[in-house]
């Protein structure tokens, strides 16, 4: 019995509160938007695909269609800021549009943009939501004036007696739900049917705005490829962060404590006069100058230091060391991200080293640039023998699966006789990184 009276006393105080008003005026604003979305991106969207399905206006439809999806974008970043103002549910954007470079780029990416498409997905299906949502405000509307037919009565129904009056409609938002109110003594049961209606329009606007919420987040928020698109961005940043952490503790803690070691045993050495302990802390000093060595080369295999200066001084660095002469030509507008930097250097150093065992080249030449706007070209050739193929296990089709991690790719240009050219292409930014 209590827990009747718990939910009775819920349903019955529900209309009181913030959260319900807050509904019922989202309910009205998300009607009105969602009715106009839906006539809009419908009515432009049917003669759209007509037009392209023809010879004649294939070009015209298709720039329509690329007005619907543009539209629906828009549509859905309101019916975002709705929700967000009427109910606090935040629905996160998904990634912005990215253009392509040229006109025949721009069109083929916005025909292919999964979140336009979803967008129009939820303006479509947004329809008898926006009915339910319009209906359940419609319903408090009525019960409301239902309720106020006892005071209408009085202050404008009160007439001396035989004077013939019309008599008042209390309406109920079913389909024939209307009652003719023709005496005083009627009008609580109009006021009964008002309130039923209130509660009902309360709680159906409650049903409705969840439901809403829901295709919100699924069709106007970001897409599951959208989504695994930005973790693995942030998996490949933060690992180049972990191995620039790492070569900056190799290098400032191990390092130079060896370093130190180094020190101590060359003075002890001074020192003694035994020659077995010399002996012993000359070899000594000797293995900690390797491991020294090799520690150096591990932390440079990691992260060269030289590469937080920017890649083309990375890049020259790496082509002083080179024993064929290297030259460098480097055009960079905007800087990579560090992980594509990273991933652009490593790439650039197994083709410098493929080159050195296998061209028996005179000259090896690196190019680097960002001619195509959030396109990071990597181009290393030479002037040897030719003939290599990713399939001969030389390292580039390595090459081509780890450039492939960041949706980037490697063409390989190498005829029998030379010359050689493999060209690297990475995003700038990874899709989902941000800017």
């Amino acid at each position: 019995m209590e827990s009747i009276r718990r939910v009775a006393g819920t349903v019955a105080r529900e209309p009181f509160t913030r959260r319900a008003r807050r509904e019922l005026c989202y309910c009205a604003a998300g009607a009105i938007a969602g009715v106009a979305g839906f006539l809009l991106v419908v009515l432009t969207l049917v003669p759209a695909l007509a037009i392209s399905a023809s010879v004649v206006g294939t070009v015209a439809g298709l720039l329509m269609l690329v007005v619907v999806l543009f539209l629906a974008r828009r549509l859905g970043a309101l019916h975002r800021l709705l929700l967000r103002w009427g109910t606090g549910d935040r629905v996160p954007a998904p990634a912005p549009f990215q253009p392509g470079t040229s006109l025949l780029g721009r069109l083929d990416r916005r025909l292919r943009d999964r979140e336009g498409w979803r967008a129009v997905g939820y303006a479509v299906l947004k329809l008898p939501v926006a009915i339910v949502q319009w209906w359940a405000v419609v319903a408090v509307g009525i019960g409301l004036t239902d309720i106020t037919y006892p005071l209408v009565w009085v202050l404008f129904r009160n007439h001396p007696a035989g004077t013939k009056v019309g008599p008042l409609i209390a309406l109920f938002p079913v389909p024939y739900g209307h009652l003719a109110i023709e005496t005083l003594p009627g009008t609580p049961l109009a006021v009964l049917l008002g309130v039923v209606s209130v509660i009902a329009g309360v709680w159906l606007a409650r049903g409705i705005v969840v439901v809403d919420g829901r295709l919100a987040h699924a069709l106007l928020g970001p897409g599951r490829v959208s989504e695994l698109e930005r973790t693995r961005a942030i998996a490949v940043e933060d690992a180049a962060a972990a191995l620039r952490r790492v070569e900056r503790d190799l290098h400032d803690g191990a390092q130079v404590r060896l370093a130190a070691v180094t020190m101590n045993l060359g003075m002890a050495l001074d020192k003694t006069g035994d020659s077995e302990v010399r002996e012993l802390l000359d070899a000594a000093q000797a293995g900690v100058g390797e491991a020294l060595a090799d520690l150096r080369r591990i932390a440079r295999g990691i992260h060269p230091p030289v590469l937080d200066n920017g890649l083309a001084d990375a890049l020259d660095s790496l082509a002083a060391s080179s024993p064929i002469p290297a030259t460098v030509r480097a055009d960079v507008a905007r800087r990579p991200s560090p992980a594509i930097e990273t991933i652009a250097y490593f790439c650039a150093a197994e083709l410098l080293a493929n080159a050195i065992k296998h061209s028996s080249a005179n000259l090896i030449e690196i190019d680097i640039d960002t001619a195509r706007p959030g396109v990071l070209r990597l181009r290393v050739s030479d002037d040897g023998r030719g003939g290599a193929d990713p399939s001969r296990g030389t390292g580039l089709d390595g090459l081509r699966q780890r450039a492939s991690t960041v949706d980037g790719s490697l063409s390989v240009s190498s005829p029998p006789g030379g010359p050689t050219s493999v060209t690297v292409e990475l995003p700038t930014r990874m899709t989902g990184g941000g800017a």
